[in-house]
């Protein structure tokens, strides 16, 4: 089951990350591969955002 969060709660969960930090990410997603990830997904205003898909994403090293 996916679990989906917003950006306050993955910085909330994941310490090392920051709100500015995963909010630039998300706003340079195409071109830093994010976008590819699937890890974000858009409901009209809101961004959530799969939690493991993004770890993921980071560990595969795309975030560098």
């Amino acid at each position: 089951m996916t679990t989906f969060v917003t950006v306050n709660q993955l910085a909330q969960r994941q310490p090392a990350l920051c709100v500015g930090g995963i909010r630039h990410l998300i706003f340079n997603e195409v071109k830093n591969g994010l976008a590819k990830s699937g890890a974000v997904c858009r409901i009209g205003k809101k961004v959530l955002i799969d939690e493991v898909k993004f770890i993921e994403w980071i560990q595969s090293g795309a975030a560098a």
